[in-house]
């Protein structure tokens, strides 16, 4: 990763929320990096040395599962990631982290982390409520994971990606995802996802240019993830 100031002390969640006076504190304890497309950032299994956050572009949030790559999430701007690993048993990281794109991160080393939280209470507050949200989104897709068909999760996903990334000027997610990333966010096989990707766009929910996505039926796509509701 190439070093170099990227940070606006605004865009994250902790320069946000800290006291105006602790924000010279982050400027001399972080530290700033490019990651280029495709660099690992986190390896899972990894001693556990800080966090991280997006300032600006892309990144996965996945992990091993059985043989295969599941995606926890994404983090985009101002998200945070590597906070799993924090913990009073837990010494490395759970997950790993790739660049979706060319990203700029912020770095913060896990002893200055954990004095911010106990200076700053409202951002330990609102770190705490997003542990709580990101909690049950896990338990929701380990239930949809077990209960739901991949139809179903597929569509999901695809509300979910709409719901974070939100639409370029075309109508389409705005970003770019590999059918691979897409499967391992889905929870399924490559091939499972094309098929069902395939059965959606006959079905004119969704349409498709290259990796770009678009929806053009939100009612009828969001009216497949209704069978989660009655497990």
């Amino acid at each position: 990763m190439k070093k170099g100031k990227c940070c606006d002390f605004e865009t994250c969640l902790m320069c946000r929320m800290v006291l105006k006076e602790w924000k010279s504190a982050i400027d001399h304890y972080r530290r700033n990096f490019t990651a280029k497309k495709g660099e690992q950032i986190i390896k899972e299994g990894d001693p556990v040395t800080g966090v991280y956050f997006v300032q600006n572009g892309n990144v996965k949030v996945h992990k091993h599962w059985g043989d295969k790559e599941l995606i926890v999430r994404f983090a985009n701007n101002g998200k945070i990631f590597g906070h799993r690993g924090l913990g009073t048993k837990s010494s490395v990281y759970p997950i790993s982290a790739t660049a979706l794109e060319e990203t700029s991160l912020c770095f913060i080393d896990l002893e200055f982390f954990i004095a911010t939280l106990k200076v700053n209470h409202d951002f330990a507050f609102n770190l705490m409520l997003f542990y709580a949200d990101e909690l049950q989104e896990s338990e929701k897709k380990m239930r949809n994971l077990a209960l739901m068909s991949v139809k179903s999760r597929l569509a999901v996903a695809l509300l979910q990606l709409k719901d974070q990334f939100g639409l370029n000027e075309a109508g389409q997610l705005n970003l770019e995802l590999s059918k691979q990333d897409l499967a391992a966010f889905t929870g399924a096989t490559y091939e499972t996802v094309f098929r069902m990707t395939t059965e959606l766009v006959k079905e004119k929910l969704i349409s498709l240019s290259g990796k770009q996505i678009s929806i053009v039926s939100e009612e009828k796509l969001r009216s497949l993830t209704y069978e989660s509701r009655f497990h």
